[in-house]
């Protein structure tokens, strides 16, 4: 019988908006039991608010019934449990206390400082559980003053010089349309809370991970020289054509758009001969990678305007006959309706807890297939609260001291 990685470990799950949320999520899949705190009187997680909702009759910009859920938290909240805790209350801070005694991970992503306001943060819960791993994700990490700083998405990837890096010279500051500074510090908390569990496990002693969303975007960026290749003469910023590698780029045929990828003498000679000018393989021009990196943008002027009088279909049955890498542009609905990633479960369909699915809404699997173990992500989100009773009775409360915890306020 195959088990899931993280079966029988145990998530506090302290995380609002994405950036925490997707952390979870991914140890949700991985088979954590995740336990969402949320605030009630905010109505929970604020991607609760997010439109567009799954409603009875379909997508709708605004809820029209409380059962609606937002597109949002169908897809962050899935393989979750929620509970209702009002972390502001006084009486609040035991309840937290009593799971995080029974927890493995905690996993938080509040502003700074306001763990320490509420008194939950490492610090102060680190004796209550020898072993804890207790996950923060911040915009500029727990380190250093960084006073009342928002780190929101867009904030993250303009401090990270990543908008520099697409466009052609001189174009203003292009911001991703995927929210990759949300999306990549959730990844390095994720295998920091992995390696850190781990360590727990062998050493019975648990840490704090740190992880700042400038720093993970950041070292991303870095990851390719940039300064080295503008001291030699290679632009910070190309646009559709990676001169360096060339030819390598995006193209546009008659009917649609393409990419190459052909920085090897192999790869290059395919792209030659299907574009027709076999003659230049043994060009001083165009014969070696130097020389095709040296006259780039006649390679690519070649390329292009072979390109622009043929068909889609032509342009890539040419390309894929004489072995050069390429393959068409795809748009976000084309590309998450692929058959090969939803039969790898890398991208699912989304599904509402009462509506059910709803065909074309789909969302993030888990894109890690093993072959000893099982991951899943096909329990629907929970709505807001739903195992509060559940998670507190296995915590070992009775219904009159549940009652009584609603009717102050704390859940």
């Amino acid at each position: 019988m195959t088990t899931a990685p993280l079966a029988g470990k145990t998530v506090i799950d302290l995380t609002t908006a994405l950036a925490g949320p997707y952390a979870t999520l991914l140890l949700a899949g991985l088979g954590a039991r995740v336990i969402k705190v949320e605030n009630p009187s905010r109505g929970g997680d604020s991607s609760r608010n997010n439109s567009p909702y799954v409603t009875a009759d379909g997508l709708s910009l605004r809820r029209t019934s409380p059962e609606d859920m937002s597109v949002s938290m169908m897809l962050r909240g899935r393989g979750k449990e929620s509970i209702t805790l009002n972390l502001k209350h006084p009486e609040s801070r035991e309840v937290l206390f009593d799971l995080i005694r029974e927890a493995d991970i905690v996993v938080e992503n509040y502003s700074a400082g306001v763990t320490r306001r509420l008194g939950i943060d490492y610090a102060s819960v680190r004796g209550l559980n020898q072993k804890l791993v207790y996950t923060s994700i911040s915009g500029f990490g727990a380190t250093g003053d960084h006073g009342d700083r928002k780190a929101m998405d867009t904030i993250i990837q303009a401090l990270s010089g990543v908008m520099t890096t697409a466009g052609e010279p001189g174009d203003p500051p292009v911001r991703f349309g995927l929210p990759v500074g949300d999306l990549v510090a959730p990844l390095f908390a994720v295998i920091g809370t992995l390696a850190a569990t781990l360590h727990a496990e062998r050493t019975g002693e648990g840490q704090h991970v740190d992880v700042s969303m400038l720093g993970a975007l950041t070292s991303l960026v870095a990851c390719e020289p940039f300064d080295a290749l503008e001291s030699v003469g290679f632009p910070l910023r190309t646009g559709a054509y990676v001169p360096r590698l060339a030819p390598f780029g995006t193209f546009r045929a008659v009917d649609g758009w393409f990419a190459i990828c052909a920085p090897t003498d192999q790869f290059a000679a395919g792209v030659l001969r299907a574009i027709g000018r076999e003659d230049l393989l043994a060009s001083s021009d165009f014969g070696t990678r130097d020389a095709r990196v040296a006259n780039a943008d006649r390679l690519h002027a070649l390329i292009a305007g072979w390109a622009a009088e043929r068909a889609l279909s032509e342009v890539l049955g040419e390309l894929d006959r004489h072995g050069a890498p390429a393959a068409p542009v795809r748009s976000t609905a084309e590309a998450v309706r692929d058959p090969q990633v939803t039969a790898r479960a890398e991208v699912v369909p989304l599904v509402h807890p009462t509506f059910g699915r709803f065909d074309g809404l789909y969302g993030a699997g888990l894109p890690v297939v093993f072959s000893a173990s099982e991951v899943d992500l096909s329990r629907p989100a929970p709505n807001l609260g739903e195992h509060t009773e559940t998670v507190l009775r296995a915590a070992g409360y009775d219904d009159r001291r549940i009652a009584q915890l609603r009717r102050d306020g704390v859940l």
